[in-house]
């Protein structure tokens, strides 16, 4: 995880700066200002500094608990993430938790009434949300539940706890529905591949209940590659979720980095995609360790 911390904090650094904008006219909000103003910010924000001394003063405030000071916001940005980084985990982590009730069920649905009128049904709904992309499910959501049967609020984030999950109910089935179709197909390809099992016959044979069997041996055995495609799937929408929070103004991670990348803040962009790719990592670590959990057999290896 240190190394690709490491290697992905370059390329973010490398990317961030080939960029055509001028971080100098954004801070000035393109007003004329005389060489001397330009010279100033340039020496208060480093940018008089070579590419590579920049990228140590930028590393070296990372281990001393910083992450620079935003360009526009004159703010630090550990502080602006933690104001913002609240609204983002949770809508990525309830898209996640709502993915995956949803996703694995249909996929052993479709896996048990293969070739059945339900199973096609279930697999052209899937495919129209895998075909579907997040910011468009986000808007056609918006345009029916919240514009025309104005069931739910169309924008904001709302105060206190169940508020906040009423405004936070179609960000978070726009994120999910996308992950629920890729992760219910490989749901539903693993299961007929433990269902067809050698195992599963004698299981059978024996006189288990159906619903035992399925529920105890298939799906027990056909979860590590959902969990591995699963676990890909939560990282991807963290991604997605800079997009659904643009399209529901929702404040989070989303907007921080979609207003950064405008205005040239490069303390900003780097921060909040350095941050992302630590989740994504620390959700991958997490998904190991449920390996080890899910079948004993790889603690041995």
């Amino acid at each position: 995880m240190a190394l690709v911390l490491v290697v992905v904090s370059v390329l973010i650094f490398a990317m961030v700066r080939i960029t055509p904008s001028d971080p100098i006219a954004s801070m000035t909000g393109g007003k004329a200002v005389s060489e001397e103003t330009k010279q100033e910010l340039r020496v208060q924000f480093h940018l008089d500094k070579s590419p590579v001394e920049q990228y140590f003063i930028w590393i070296s405030g990372i281990f001393h608990g910083t992450l620079g000071e935003s360009y526009q916001y004159r703010q630090e940005v550990g502080s602006l993430i933690q104001q913002r980084i609240g609204t983002t985990l949770g809508l990525v982590a309830l898209s996640g938790v709502l993915a995956i009730a949803i996703a694995i069920p249909v996929g052993v649905i479709s896996a048990v009434k293969m070739n059945t009128w339900v199973d096609k049904l279930l697999s052209i709904l899937t495919l129209i949300f895998v075909a579907s992309p997040v910011f468009l499910t986000a808007i056609v959501l918006m345009l029916v539940f919240a514009n025309y049967l104005q069931l739910f609020p169309p924008f904001g984030t709302g105060e206190g706890l169940w508020d906040s999950l009423y405004h936070m109910v179609l960000p978070s089935v726009a994120l999910a529905l996308n992950m629920v179709a890729l992760t219910s197909r490989i749901t539903r390809t693993t299961m007929i591949e433990q269902l067809n099992s050698d195992y599963i016959r004698t299981a059978t044979a024996k006189g288990l209940p159906r619903r035992r069997v399925i529920i105890t041996y298939a799906l027990k055995n056909a979860l590590i590659p959902v969990i591995t495609v699963a676990s890909i799937q939560i990282g991807a929408t963290l991604v997605g979720a800079v997009l659904v929070e643009s399209v529901f103004a929702m404040g989070g991670l989303g907007d921080l980095l979609i207003s950064g990348i405008k205005a040239a803040d490069y303390p900003v962009v780097q921060g909040v995609t350095l941050l992302m790719v630590f989740v994504f990592l620390c959700i991958n670590l997490v998904v190991d360790i449920l390996y080890a959990v899910l079948d004993p057999r790889i603690r041995m290896k």
